[in-house]
């Protein structure tokens, strides 16, 4: 190995350290979901919830621990619920979301393929967090999602880049460690700034016809910043801030996906408009 590689690897270190800290310790030895609560494949949608939601977890996230909260508050308001592990790195247990995200967009394809195929219902709703929020915008874009998809609602998805509050602004003045990072963590360069990922996906307009996005973001965000590049422009957008809904919330990038209410109350907001209430702080303990 070349000394400079061998210089380079503590910061690759760092930086995947440094994303990991961001999220909690694992607490599951599965790969998969329950088959009891959600992922119950047995689960029809009702005439009141017509479409299944499929929640996408984040970097380094996966389809339990992300969703520990989040999963039941939904299925309490009947809806069938799903959830899929996706870019795994070979000898990475537990921590997902490491593989190209065009790759994990395909397993996400495959995904909703199953959870429509088992449940009978035309279309899905995918909510994510973070990562989970960017990724499934390539399968509607470039995969023929947009046909099986209502709704995208995304939890400070770091829809034009994770910066790491600057971090990623000095990748550029350690020689080959851009490189070492896409090399080792693909899907950790895919989401940097200006990659050749981003620029494809936002290229040509952030959203596809037919299909409902919702952004909820938190000025509190230390992944994604500034926060407002979670952002997206489109026609059928509705991008909200949490603070506006509640001066009070300071959940940052990992809690506003694991425990939020205030911001579960608003990702039901966005499953059905059409029975929506108002997200205040009083919804944390709705």
């Amino acid at each position: 190995m070349l000394p400079w590689k061998r210089a380079l690897r503590p910061l690759a270190a760092l930086l995947l350290t440094a994303a990991v800290a961001t999220v909690p310790a694992a607490t599951a030895a599965a790969d998969t979901a329950p088959s009891s609560g959600w992922n119950d494949w047995s689960c029809k949608p009702s005439a009141e919830h017509p479409r299944p939601v499929v929640l996408v977890h984040g970097t380094l996230g996966n389809s339990v621990d992300n969703w520990l909260s989040l999963a039941p508050y939904l299925e309490d308001r009947g809806y069938c619920v799903y959830s899929l592990d996706y870019g795994r790195l070979t000898g990475v247990p537990l921590f997902y979301g490491l593989g190209p995200v065009d790759k994990s967009a395909e397993q996400l394809s495959a995904f909703v393929d199953k959870v429509l195929a088992a449940t009978g219902a035309a279309k899905a709703d995918l909510v994510g967090h973070s990562q989970g929020g960017v990724m499934p915008r390539y399968y509607l874009k470039f995969l023929g999602g947009a046909a099986k998809v209502n709704a995208l609602v995304g939890l400070a998805p770091d829809n034009h880049g994770a910066s790491l509050s600057g971090l990623t602004n000095l990748l550029p003045y350690f020689p080959g460690a851009s490189d070492l990072v896409k090399a080792t963590t693909p899907g950790l360069a895919d989401q940097i700034p200006g990659s050749d990922f981003l620029t494809r996906l936002n290229a040509g307009g952030d959203t596809v016809p037919g299909v409902h996005y919702t952004v909820i973001a938190t000025k509190y965000d230390e992944v994604a910043t500034p926060w407002q590049s979670d952002y997206l422009s489109g026609s059928d957008v509705h991008n909200v801030l949490l603070q506006d809904l509640c001066p009070l919330d300071l959940s940052e990038h990992v809690a506003i996906g694991l425990f939020d209410r205030i911001a579960f109350h608003e990702v039901a907001d966005a499953l059905d408009p059409a029975h929506a209430t108002a997200t205040t702080c009083a919804s944390a303990f709705s």
